[in-house]
């Protein structure tokens, strides 16, 4: 049969869980015979991962906040064309840890830009390109910040040095775009056990883009 490649993303705030459920989604896949390709933002290519380092260098406690959106929209612009449209057109379904949403919560929120100039900033990066599926995983702050404290494996960004609040502002925003893009944006309740999390992702899947496959 005949698949139509799509483009599915993972957003979610500090310790929600993407990396593992990215993990999960990608043996999902290959059980399924589902040709994908996983990437992540800010990174996935040569030059977004230089910006990555950039933007989430401890050290960099002076880095304007519009700065930090602009190198944002920079590293998704140049890892949209190199990889991720490229995946697509060769018949790849692409899972990709963040998108535009990270930056209109993160920046346009969390930051205090505002969610319509960042949105109209990343316009012209990505163009008329959006997901075709967003699975949310909503999770309270204080849950997400233990997680990381308690997991020695994760590297140390600069977005850990945030506060409480700045965080409760980036969920915040998450359910303000999910309010606002109902049809595209899946709310998945986080805080449950992992292989609870699990099923509700792929009942998402099965539900919506990979319907009929």
């Amino acid at each position: 049969m005949n698949r139509k490649p799509m483009f599915i993303t993972i957003e979610g705030g500090e310790g929600s869980g993407k990396t593992t459920m990215v993990g999960r989604l990608a043996a999902y896949f290959q059980n399924h015979s589902i040709p994908y390709l996983i990437t992540r933002e800010p990174g996935g290519i040569e030059i977004a991962e230089k910006i990555r380092s950039l933007i989430l260098d401890p050290s960099h406690t002076e880095m304007d906040a519009r700065t930090e959106a602009l190198l944002y929209a920079a590293a998704r612009r140049q890892h949209l064309v190199e990889k991720v449209e490229p995946a697509l057109a060769n018949g790849l379904t692409v899972l990709c840890d963040r998108f535009v949403d990270s930056s209109l919560v993160y920046q346009g929120l969390g930051r205090g830009i505002g969610m319509e100039e960042v949105w109209r900033l990343n316009q012209f990066a990505i163009e008329d390109r959006m997901p075709d599926l967003t699975l949310l995983l909503d999770l309270d702050p204080e849950t997400g910040l233990s997680r990381i404290a308690a997991n020695e494996e994760r590297e140390y960004n600069r977005l850990d040095m945030e506060s409480l609040e700045f965080h409760r502002k980036v969920r915040e925003g998450y359910r303000q775009v999910a309010q606002r893009d109902p049809e595209r944006i899946r709310i998945i309740d986080a805080s449950r056990p992992p292989a609870l999390v699990e099923k509700e992702l792929i009942r998402a899947l099965e539900s919506t883009v990979l319907k009929g496959f």
